[in-house]
């Protein structure tokens, strides 16, 4: 009975008062595979390429085409794409706007802010703009 007891405070209290390491916004536990299929669809869709798309992905992340696609085998999930990055550019400091009506550059939480920084590229892919001016290259 005791232990009936206390497994139930214990769901009530995490319930009534979640710690907040446990509570990760939804898109930190998609899988990797899954998201980069749909960066490269929509690419694809408004006549872009895959190896543009793996361009912005490695100039944001240091990941290369290969090592990308041994994280979408090993089902690796979109936090852990972002935090075990091998090298983020610096100037990704530079990309500037609005994604889902919400600034880039205002978004406090870290790895949040770096999937919002892909999500901004890809579109920019996708509107049409020119890699050069993508991936913030000086003309």
């Amino acid at each position: 009975m005791r232990s009936f007891v206390s497994d139930k405070s214990d769901r009530l209290s995490s319930a009534l008062f979640p710690h907040p390491m446990t509570q990760k916004h939804k898109v930190f536990t998609m899988s990797f595979a899954k998201v980069y299929a749909c960066l490269v669809a929509k690419a694809e869709r408004k006549g872009r390429t895959q190896a543009e798309v793996d361009s912005i992905i490695g100039w944001l992340t240091g990941y290369d085409p290969r090592s990308l696609q041994g994280l979408v085998t090993k089902g690796t999930d979109y936090e852990t794409f972002f935090t075990e990055a091998p090298r983020l550019n610096p100037a990704r400091s530079l990309i500037k706007g609005s994604i889902c009506g919400i600034r880039v550059e205002e978004i406090e939480d870290p790895t949040m802010r770096e999937i919002r920084y892909l999500d901004k590229l890809i579109d920019e892919l996708a509107k049409g703009r020119p890699m050069a001016k993508i991936i913030r290259i000086a003309e």
